[in-house]
This record gives C-alpha cells, structure tokens and sequence, in this order.
C-alpha cells in the first residue's frame, strides 16, 4: 500500500510554489551514505515505495534503509471529459515536496559499494535527478 498521512486537518491542499533550496533535510543523519535530490519536483507514495522496495531487495536484508521523505501533500485530479465547476476534485494521490538538495533515501551498516549499487537502483525509481552523498564525519 501506498504512502500517505494516517488523518490530515484539511484534506485538499492547494498546489503552492517549489522555489528554492532544501534547508531542512539536506544532509546524511541516520545512515552512512545518502541520495540526495538535484532538482524540484513532487514524489509520489508509489515512486517512495517503489525505492524502498528496490533498496531493500538489493541489500537483502544486510544493513538498513532510511526513508526521509513523507507524502504529506494530497493531490486532486478531476476525472476526464469532466465539465468546469461542480467543486475541487477528489484526492488522486499523495506527494512529498522535493527540492534540490533533500536526501530522500540512506544506507547504514554496508560498505560504500554496496550503498552505492543499492542507491544507483533506486535513483532510477524517482522522478528526479539524484547523486549520492555521503556523511560528513566532524572532528572533535
């Protein structure tokens, strides 16, 4: 089953503007290797789960796989051949908002190669274009 939030406040949400970059999640915090977004754009709960599954079907069962995106934005679409008016359509899917520099997915507990073979197979999955980072270790 698809990503998506357990209950929302209001459950349709207006489209909103993507500007900028990522200030919140755009580092490596619970595993040792990331992927990290290039561009803007929405993921659905589908293309998250899709990379879940991919990641974790390649490592098999060795190490673990970190998800740090969350679709929490509905997305309406009304149906086809569907005249103006008669109200704002019903939910179609759910999206996380994805900006340059959001690490999406990371790997803890494997070695680099491995992280990066896993990473390079869910890169395929997302709608955006990816590059792998890794954890930046502080001195002291």
């Amino acid at each position: 089953m698809a990503l998506m939030p357990k209950r929302v406040k209001y459950r349709k949400s207006q489209r909103g503007k993507m500007r900028g970059n990522a200030t919140r999640t755009n580092y490596v915090a619970f595993g040792e290797f990331g992927l990290q977004s290039l561009e803007t754009k929405w993921v659905t709960g589908r293309q998250i789960e899709a990379g879940r599954v991919a990641a974790s079907h390649f490592l098999e069962r060795v190490g673990r796989v970190y998800i740090r995106i969350f679709p929490h934005k509905s997305i309406t679409k009304k149906p086809l051949e569907t005249r103006m008016g008669k109200g704002k359509a019903e939910v179609e899917q759910w999206v996380a908002c994805v900006r340059p520099g959001t690490v999406m997915f990371e790997i803890g507990g494997v070695a680099e190669n491995v992280a990066k073979r896993a990473l390079a197979r869910v890169a395929h999955k997302m709608p955006v274009k990816c590059r792998f980072v890794s954890r930046r270790h502080t001195i002291g």
